[in-house]
């Protein structure tokens, strides 16, 4: 049943990225030219209703679906692993013009050429996963 419940929420996600032309490329290619406003004011509004829900969240005691307690943990990682993470994310954003979101968006959408990305995605997720002792956290 939760199966269910998450790929329900997956849809609309993904309908909600689309219509918001969150996952054009073009509108991603604009947002790096520092042409248009359009991906950081969705951005920035993602940001801080986030902010607002998880006080919301906090302050409330609101448990899940299910029941159970909601519980944030934030681990420090220190500024130099975000700064190395974050550069190789948005270079994988900028060669790709997709972040990890609006990929699935763009397959479900018909565009089949994101078959590419997601299939690197698998993989170098996978590798991840064979590495991620070896690597600096």
């Amino acid at each position: 049943m939760r199966g269910i419940v998450y790929l329900c929420i997956g849809v609309f996600f993904g309908i909600v990225l689309f219509k918001s032309e969150a996952a054009s490329w073009f509108r991603i290619y604009e947002m790096f030219q520092f042409r248009s406003f359009h991906m950081y004011g969705i951005i920035g509004s993602a940001v801080g209703l986030g902010i607002i829900i998880i006080q919301f969240i906090k302050r409330m005691n609101i448990r899940s679906f299910y029941g159970e307690k909601i519980i944030f943990s934030p681990k420090k990682k220190g500024f130099r692993n975000y700064m190395f993470g974050g550069i190789i994310f948005g270079l994988g954003w900028v060669l790709v013009g997709a972040c990890p979101g609006p990929m699935f968006t763009l397959l479900g959408a018909g565009y089949l050429p994101i078959l590419v990305v997601v299939a690197a995605a698998i993989i170098g997720t996978y590798l991840y996963g064979l590495l991620k002792d070896k690597l600096p956290h």
